[in-house]
């Protein structure tokens, strides 16, 4: 019992260390002799606008703090793209502390009710680093539907703006003053990307890269198209914003008409494993033969664990294919 506390100490103490770590302030002498450059080059004249530019974006970047745990990711680079998607200005190394905390905190809150340390340390990486996977999918998910949502809006204020006269660039600044949320902010990194020297399919593309979204993608083909063959963008976009719409309204209809079967799909996905959870929070006696090993079984693993493991190769099979009915191209 001892061992147990003092362990449960230094998980503790771990914990506490990662957040303070993660979510640090920036150091103020640094950031002091920053401004002091800052000004000297604006005082000396040594600073154009270009640069003063560059450097803005350069320190709105964020960051990395816990280089260790950022070299632990096997893919760095995809993790940080899920990130961007976000729209939220995280970083690597405070995302993985989110997920060592949030996993620590699981293992001690199962090492306090009983549980082996196997199936402990088992689902506190589970939970710890799948839940954060998880709800960024939600917020990706989320951001790309709001930014879905407004984006034919968007395209009628550059219609309106290209007859009256306006060239792209400074439309696209327009929408980006007018219209909030995801579009405002995006087409406001566009209209940056190419005040320091990017060309403008350049920006568009790391876009719609970032993005991912079908709507977008067929926004940066009508501009390159017209930029090379000519003709009348107004015309292309109003006609653009008018597929976009009607794209959104089959959307909107075929989510109501598999709404019924996705709601049965979650119910019947999530509610065994619901239950299983609930009783094994509660009784953990009775579930101990699904957690004890048996070395005569198979590959050590009793018959009740073979029979687990088949029924969740079962459903994971028939949930499988319910998704794939109600996955609807457009």
């Amino acid at each position: 019992m001892d061992f147990r506390l003092i362990l449960l100490a230094l998980l503790l103490l771990l914990l506490i260390g990662m957040i303070a770590l993660a979510f640090m302030g920036p150091s103020a002498s640094r950031n002091g002799s920053r401004r002091l450059t800052d000004i000297q080059g604006r005082h000396n004249g040594a600073v154009n606008s270009v640069e003063a530019r560059m450097r803005r974006a350069i320190s709105n970047r964020p960051t990395e703090k816990n280089l260790f745990l950022v070299s632990l990711i096997p893919n760095p680079e995809t993790l940080a793209k899920r990130i961007q998607m976000t729209g939220r200005k995280w970083t690597l190394s405070q995302y993985m502390s989110t997920c060592c905390a949030l996993a620590i905190v699981i293992l001690i809150l199962m090492q306090l009710r009983g549980f082996s340390l196997l199936a402990s340390m088992l689902m506190s990486i589970t939970i710890g680093f799948g839940l954060p996977h998880k709800i960024v999918g939600r917020m990706i998910n989320k951001r790309v539907d709001k930014f879905t949502a407004t984006f034919p809006d968007a395209l009628d204020l550059l219609v309106r703006g290209l007859r009256s006269g306006l060239p792209v660039s400074d439309t696209m600044g327009v929408v980006a003053r007018e219209l909030a949320g995801p579009v405002g902010e995006e087409f406001r990194l566009i209209t940056e990307r190419v005040k320091i020297g990017k060309s403008m399919e350049q920006s568009m593309l790391e876009t719609a890269e970032r993005l991912g979204t079908p709507e977008f993608k067929f926004f940066c083909i009508t501009i390159a198209i017209q930029r090379e063959t000519g003709g009348n963008l107004a015309e292309t976009l109003a006609n653009l914003g008018g597929v976009l719409r009607q794209r959104a309204q089959m959307k909107l209809k075929i989510r109501a008409m598999s709404s019924e079967s996705k709601a049965s799909a979650y119910i019947i996905g999530s509610l065994p494993f619901f239950v299983f959870a609930l009783i094994s929070w509660i009784n953990f006696t009775y579930m101990t033969p699904f957690f004890t090993p048996d070395p005569t079984g198979l590959f050590g693993l009793g018959l009740m664990q073979l029979i687990g493991i088949g029924g969740m190769c079962w459903m994971g099979i028939g949930v499988f294919i319910m998704a794939q009915m109600i996955n609807f191209e457009i």
